[in-house]
């Protein structure tokens, strides 16, 4: 199993989504970020943070492959200038706190 996180400007929130429904990602969860980077400083003096957010998956490596080629690909985002970001990490194991069923 691969670990794909990508990283993008909450701007982007929609193309994201249709990238992963077009890989057929159907288990997904996204968190919202405070991205911080270089740029100019503003009205306050100081560089604004930028609206980022995190989507991470659990998939097959051939998926994550997949996946991880289709963002190299990625056109028509927000600000090109902040394109988004792909991780794929290994998952060395994983469990699932026991349930029961009522």
């Amino acid at each position: 199993m691969k670990l794909v996180l990508l990283l993008y400007l909450e701007d982007d929130d929609a193309a994201v989504v249709r990238l992963l429904e077009a890989h057929g990602v159907s288990t997904w969860s996204r968190v919202s970020l405070e991205g911080h980077g270089a740029g100019a400083a503003g009205w306050y003096g100081e560089v604004a943070p930028y609206r980022s957010r995190m989507v991470f998956t659990v998939v097959t490596p051939e998926g994550a492959a997949a996946l991880v080629d289709a963002v190299a690909a990625l056109e028509g985002l927000a600000d090109p200038r902040h394109p988004v970001h792909a991780l794929q990490l290994d998952v060395e194991r994983s469990v699932a706190s026991a349930t029961t069923a009522t």
